[in-house]
């Protein structure tokens, strides 16, 4: 697999879920056609924007003037970023916020931002006068390949991270990959951490390109973004049809996800750990866990835990900013796992690269020594 050459025409990938059909609009500059898609599909109706007040001092100008230039009416509420806003306080502010600006169910709620903007968004749009209709603009590589798409929204609960929410799809995604060069570094790499997931789980080969690309990735260059993220979006797509709701094969994109939301959680969803870092850690566990169970070779957990280091993602305990949890918060964490089934533990685990699988009813005493072990010896 080589770099492809940059397309000067977005990618469109589509997400068949027949009459709640959408697209992802994938490209360099595509916030400006906003105004005339959402006047395409609802004539006449006018949009609340949800923003957090970091985004909102880069991209929120743009945004309005793309409304504006197709004479979309606008309202702007703005959250505070970063986890802090996932909770039932921001929440309840958000559906207050709409209902004050008169969002009836023909007009559209836009979520501007990363992960938790759309997620909050998300949840608020589900509830608001029994569900209104909303845009996703994803502005951090992490929403743009993964937590735009597919209709999973969530606040996050005391007990654990993403507990309350709803199946809510968006009527349009825009991922503007221009937006991403505005990113630090740090939250780069942490959105990285999703896109690699996808090929850990499902495509050896996409894992392969990722190998001799990333850095093109990294720096935008020729196309090398682009492309990994609609090969992303299309692996989502294709799951999401066939499972929207999370009962079969859409589980595998949680690979790294238990153990790395254990690990979120009690850092407290603050900056010591940000999400794609606990997915990348979670990842590196998952092959760990896969190999001590017997199931997969041991030679392929080196090679993912490189590649996760090289993008600058944490891949041992000891990477982790302190003070590090104890085996009975971590168990504890995990058993509040969404994928926990009647009390049964449920993992992603994995026979090598790009063979991911459901394991249910996993032995508690086999994770609570793996994690341990891993505790005792950082």
């Amino acid at each position: 697999m080589t770099v492809p050459s940059r397309a000067s025409e977005p990618t469109t990938v589509r997400v068949a879920l027949g009459e709640r059909a959408y697209d992802i609009i994938i490209g360099r500059g595509v916030i400006a056609s906003l105004g005339a898609r959402i006047a395409a599909r609802a004539p006449g109706a006018k949009a609340a924007i949800v923003v957090d007040e970091t985004v909102a001092s880069m991209h929120l100008p743009a945004v309005q003037a793309a409304l504006a230039a197709d004479g979309i009416a606008s309202s702007v509420i703005t959250v505070p970023p970063g986890e802090r806003s996932k909770r039932f306080a921001e929440f309840e502010r958000v559906c207050e916020a709409l209902v004050e600006a008169r969002i009836e169910r023909d007009d559209i709620v836009v979520a501007l931002g990363g992960g938790v903007v759309g997620d909050l968004t998300g949840f608020a749009a589900s509830v608001v006068r029994r569900g209104v209709d909303f845009v996703q603009v994803p502005t951090s590589l992490l929403a743009q390949v993964d937590s735009s798409v597919g209709g999973k929204t969530a606040i996050n609960s005391r007990h654990g991270k993403n507990l309350l929410g709803a199946f809510h799809q968006p009527v349009l995604v825009l991922a503007d990959t221009a937006l991403l060069d505005s990113l630090p570094p740090r939250e780069f790499s942490s959105g990285y951490a999703e896109v690699v997931k996808y090929a850990l789980a499902e495509d050896a080969a996409f894992f392969e390109w990722l190998e001799a690309n990333m850095h093109a990735v990294v720096a935008g260059e020729g196309g090398a973004r682009e492309y990994a993220i609609s090969m992303c979006c299309r692996m989502k797509a294709d799951i999401v049809a066939r499972d929207e709701r999370e009962t079969g094969d859409r589980a595998l994109l949680n690979l790294g996800h238990t153990f790395g939301h254990a690990f979120e959680a009690a850092a407290g969803f603050s900056k010591k750990l940000l999400h794609g870092e606990a997915v990348a850690f979670g990842c590196v566990l998952a092959f760990e866990f896969s190999r001590a169970l017997g199931i997969s070779a041991g030679n392929e957990v080196g090679r993912v835990a490189r590649h996760l280091a090289a993008a600058g993602l944490p891949t041992r305990i000891g990477d982790l900013a302190g003070p590090l949890p104890d085996v009975d918060t971590l168990m504890d964490l995990i058993a509040q796992d969404k994928k926990v089934r009647r009390g049964a533990l449920t993992f992603i685990l994995v026979r090598g690269i790009g063979d991911a699988f459901v394991a249910h009813d996993v032995d508690r005493a086999a994770v609570r020594a793996f994690l341990a072990a891993k505790l005792e010896n950082p």
